[in-house]
């Protein structure tokens, strides 16, 4: 049998029952009675749970296929006409066959039985005989534990094969150009004016700080992401499954997922709030603010090419306006921004999220879910662009060293030798009359030219002096 499937299309039905009776389903569907009632009941977005969710639903069916086998509960041929199934879901296969909407039933229960009816129906084929989705796929589980599982397992997965290495190529980009632009010294600014000299590229080292502390953060997080609520069934006590079924799930899943995971050492805590998910969240946020700086510092750094900043000259990677010819705008940090945005959106909406855990159960994770991988998934995307299309093909202009001397700040040098108050009035009266802070000097001190020059060095300006 060839584990592969497509879209149902076709206008045949079959009838499915479940507890509460007869179902029409589409003939050519993998799904049972039970997705179907979701599917009708829940036209809400079309939106559907994430590609890395249903992924990790697969990994976990199939580890628990495997420790139901270990434990004696299911037989060989079933194992592995589960497994199959299971792992070509989490291949993808079968995606088409998820129809059901992110605004569902709170506690995922839906997609816990789509998961358990497709997979059942793959491996009834396969296995030339009945496959239930409750009493075999989803032995030993309940939706309360499944679904938090997922959403750890996807996040987990996502974190470490998109999002780090994303966040690890952007790091070192960072660092490149700030070794590239380390000779060239700038004016400084802060609350948007003019303050004491820098090196540019001591501008972007502290860009590639942010995400070295961000990506410290996201190592965390990955350890209490790595906890799945899977043993925990209905309540958290465990009802109906054996005391080593977790484990011995959670060793498989580590096994197929390629990522170590490991039963909660709270139940009740895990499947009752999503706290492992809030603190996700979190870290989440904290990179997308640092995400908005770095290209809001980098747009605003490339302002011009005339009227503006002009210090940096951006990579142009399309026209810019359907009006004005030859104009083109620093549409790659624009669309980190954009995205960074969402992401704080994503992050709000999941605090509302993990409010909605009342006594045993959160009731609204497949939303959490859908904003926690959302988020992942768009940091993930913009920090590759943001590398690839503008990072990597910075260049400095000469507009930042041909500022540097008429700047008003290198008055603050100063200070030390002929006081705060003189060296503010020499600043001002520079301002007024459009003279260097150099010439003024040198008309309002006794200081010799070669005295002000020395003193007045921006090489002296950009670190500590003994």
């Amino acid at each position: 049998m060839s584990l592969t499937g497509s879209l149902p299309s076709d206008p045949y039905t079959r009838t499915e029952s479940d507890t509460m009776g007869q179902m029409e389903v589409p003939e050519s569907a993998l799904w049972g009675a039970s997705t179907q009632r979701a599917v009708l009941n829940f036209p809400v977005s079309g939106f559907r749970m994430a590609r890395s969710f249903i992924r990790a639903l697969g990994f976990i069916k199939a580890g628990a296929a495997e420790a139901n086998f270990q434990l004696g509960v299911i037989d060989e041929k079933m194992k592995d006409a589960i497994v199959d199934a299971s792992l070509a879901v989490s291949e993808g296969n079968y995606d088409d066959h998820f129809p059901v909407d992110v605004f569902q039933t709170g506690s995922g229960t839906s997609t816990n039985m789509n998961a358990n009816e497709v997979i059942a129906n793959l491996a009834s084929k396969s296995r030339g005989s009945k496959v239930h989705p409750n009493d075999h796929v989803n032995q030993g589980q309940s939706s309360n534990d499944v679904i938090p599982s997922a959403i750890h397992l996807s996040a987990l997965l996502d974190i470490e094969e998109l999002l780090c290495p994303s966040l690890v190529s952007l790091q070192k980009s960072l660092e490149d150009k700030a070794d590239e632009f380390m000779p060239i010294i700038k004016t400084g600014r802060t609350h948007l004016m003019d303050a004491t000299p820098i090196r540019l590229g001591q501008e972007f080292h502290g860009y590639a700080g942010l995400i070295e502390r961000s990506l410290d953060r996201l190592l965390l997080i990955k350890d209490e992401l790595s906890l799945l609520a899977l043993g925990g069934t209905a309540v958290g006590t465990g009802v109906n499954t054996h005391s080593r079924f977790s484990m011995m799930a959670c060793q498989h899943i580590t096994k197929f997922a390629g990522v170590e995971v490991h039963e909660t050492d709270n139940h009740f805590l895990a499947q009752s709030s999503l706290d492992g998910a809030l603190t996700a969240s979190s870290a989440l946020r904290g990179l997308a603010v640092n995400m908005q700086k770095i290209a809001n510092d980098i747009r605003f750094l490339g302002s011009g090419p005339r009227a503006g900043i002009g210090e940096l000259a951006l990579p142009a990677v399309q026209p810019g306006s359907s009006i004005m010819p030859g104009k083109v705008n620093p549409v790659i940090p624009e669309a980190v921004i954009q995205a960074s945005s969402q992401v704080l959106a994503c992050d709000t909406a999941l605090v509302q999220g993990a409010q909605g855990g009342y006594f045993e159960l959160n009731t609204m994770m497949p939303f959490v879910a859908h904003n926690l991988l959302q988020a992942i998934s768009l940091l993930s995307n913009s920090s590759e662009i943001f590398v690839e299309k503008c990072i990597e093909g910075l260049e400095a202009t000469d507009k930042g060293p041909e500022l540097l001397m008429s700047g008003l700040m290198l008055a603050t040098t100063l200070a030390p030798v002929i006081g705060y108050e003189k060296a503010a009035k020499i600043a001002k009266e520079a301002h007024a009359t459009g003279q260097t802070v150099l010439e003024t000097a040198l008309d309002l001190t006794d200081l010799s030219e070669d005295e002000l020059v020395k003193i007045l060095n921006p090489e002296k300006m950009v670190q500590p002096q003994n």
